[in-house]
């Protein structure tokens, strides 16, 4: 067994990669041995470029520059989110600073309610038998 085809100890992910690489480095030298053969006059039958492997989890130009549209646009929507939220608690404080003097003016209100039900509900006074 060779050291490329040896697992890995942690779980044989290194020994994947390891092994990756390698078939990529001799596919590389092969063809540029062909590339250099064919520089100099001798031209193989049949000559096939090979085909790299694409890395695990590689991803296109496209691919990433969609991904950070699509983390820009997240960003601005997250934005104009905040800016509503803050123009609401605007209102809101100005709501409760409206409020207050109403609650205060409905308290003093039922303070005198009750003042004066208290009035109203006395017994009269009673008179003297003659």
């Amino acid at each position: 067994m060779s050291e490329s085809e040896e697992p890995a100890r942690d779980g044989g992910t290194a020994g994947r990669v390891t092994r990756t690489v390698e078939e990529f480095v001799t596919q590389l030298r092969g063809f540029t041995d062909r590339a250099t053969r064919l520089a100099a006059g001798a031209v193989p039958s049949g000559l096939s470029l090979p085909r790299l492997p694409s890395p695990p989890g590689a991803m296109s130009a496209a691919q990433v520059r969609s991904i950070a549209a699509s983390v820009t646009a997240q960003r601005q929507l997250i934005q104009g989110l905040d800016a509503q939220l803050q123009a609401f608690d605007e209102q809101l404080a100005v709501f409760e600073r409206i409020l207050e003097p109403l609650v205060e003016w409905s308290s003093t209100w039922a303070r005198l309610e009750e003042s004066f039900a208290d009035i109203v509900r006395r017994p009269p006074p009673e008179t003297p038998a003659p």
